[in-house]
């Protein structure tokens, strides 16, 4: 099944009891468009109620990149502080119900899991990766937005405060070994072994009970719910602020932004 169109897709691929979700975009390093938003929304409502499927898998094109955030030139249509809250309720949307798929879910990571990539690999279950492979959320550097208090808390949830509050307020982008030290990662390979892992984890992971994998997910997405504080009115401000419009301007224009911090 592949659903998308020249401006990237989703592709899934079901060989028995194991889905593999691509993310096909290389040639912008996978970063997602909304019609590749939209592909994995529905790619997941199909996943959730289909039985047969054990484990899913999800992956980015071409090796050089799981997810390398958001199409940053699509930001160029937004006029309010409420475009950026409707943006953020997407992406939370779209990141909740992956994140609730009943079945286990792997990320197999390359490259770079930046921005959105980075959300879609901490709302998967297991991660693996190859030593070079960068995670990160450099907005305060390139754009100037913010992140939805939701993806902040799972950030936090597997990565830690400190390192979290180093990628957002430091930009800072975290190796593959800082990573797995954190307990990010589950396991570290090199690219030569990294198909093989995938498939190891796969079968280990389809092998065990189902029910018990089901509820142990929801009742870890329950206690990452519950009782998270409102916050769209820090994503009005941020997406709302000349420094937002001047990141994007200066992205699109291949130029530094210049903050002003208003």
């Amino acid at each position: 099944m592949s659903i998308g169109n020249p401006d990237g897709s989703v592709h899934l691929q079901v060989d028995g009891a194991i889905a593999s979700v691509t993310f096909d975009r290389p040639a912008a390093r996978n970063a997602m468009t909304w019609t590749m938003y939209e592909s994995l929304v529905g790619i997941c409502e199909r996943l959730r109620v289909d039985a047969g499927i054990r484990v899913v898998r999800f992956r980015g094109a071409g090796r050089e990149a799981f997810v390398a955030g958001t199409d940053i030139a699509q930001f160029q249509s937004f006029a309010s502080g409420e475009d950026g809250v409707a943006y953020e309720r997407r992406i939370d949307a779209c990141i909740a119900l992956l994140a609730s798929l009943p079945m286990p879910t792997v990320a197999v990571v390359e490259g770079w899991a930046i921005g959105g990539g980075l959300a879609i690999a901490t709302a998967c279950d297991i991660r693996i990766a190859t030593p070079g492979t960068r995670f990160g959320v450099p907005i305060a550097r390139t754009l100037g937005n913010c992140l939805s208090i939701a993806n902040v808390a799972r950030l936090a949830a597997a990565f830690g405060r400190p390192r979290v509050q180093r990628m957002l307020l430091a930009a800072e982008l975290l190796s593959a070994e800082e990573a797995q030290q954190a307990g990010y990662l589950a396991e570290l390979v090199p690219a030569a072994e990294l198909d093989a892992a995938s498939d190891r984890w796969c079968a280990k992971l389809a092998a065990l009970a189902p029910v018990t994998q089901a509820v142990s997910k929801e009742t870890l997405e329950r206690l990452l719910a519950q009782q998270l504080p409102e916050a769209e009115d820090l994503i009005r401000r941020c997406y709302g602020s000349d420094d937002f419009r001047e990141g994007v301007a200066a992205f699109v224009g291949k130029r530094p932004p210049v903050w002003r911090g208003r």
